[in-house]
C-alpha cells in the first residue's frame, strides 16, 4: 500500500493557481474567470513586471521554491495558468 498522497490533477493545480494569483493580486474577477490558457503577461490577463514580482513571492511562499527574475524560461512559464501551473507541479516542495 502506497503511503504518499497522489499529486493533484492538472485541473486542480490549475484552480489553485487561479485562487493565488486573484488573492494575491486583489485581482476584481473569480479564479473560474481566468480560462487556463490566457496569457499571463501583457495582453490577456494583462499582468505587469510588478504583479509578476507579487505572483513569484506568493508562488514562494505556498510552494516552496522560488520563480527567479533571471530564468530564461520565464516567458513560458507565464505565458500561461496552465504553464505555470505546470512549473509549479515540477518543482514544488510543499
Amino acid at each position: 500500500m502506497n503511503s504518499t498522497a497522489p499529486a493533484p490533477s492538472e485541473d486542480l493545480l490549475i484552480r489553485e493557481v487561479a485562487q493565488l494569483l486573484v488573492t494575491s493580486l486583489n485581482l476584481d474577477m473569480a479564479p473560474e474567470d481566468i480560462a487556463p490558457d490566457t496569457p499571463l503577461y501583457g495582453d490577456g490577463l494583462g499582468l505587469d513586471s510588478i504583479d509578476i514580482l507579487e505572483v513569484a513571492l506568493a508562488v514562494s511562499k505556498k510552494y516552496g521554491f522560488q520563480l527567479r527574475a533571471d530564468d530564461e524560461n520565464n516567458e513560458a512559464i507565464y505565458s500561461s495558468l496552465r504553464n505555470l501551473a505546470r512549473h509549479i507541479a515540477e518543482h514544488r516542495k510543499i
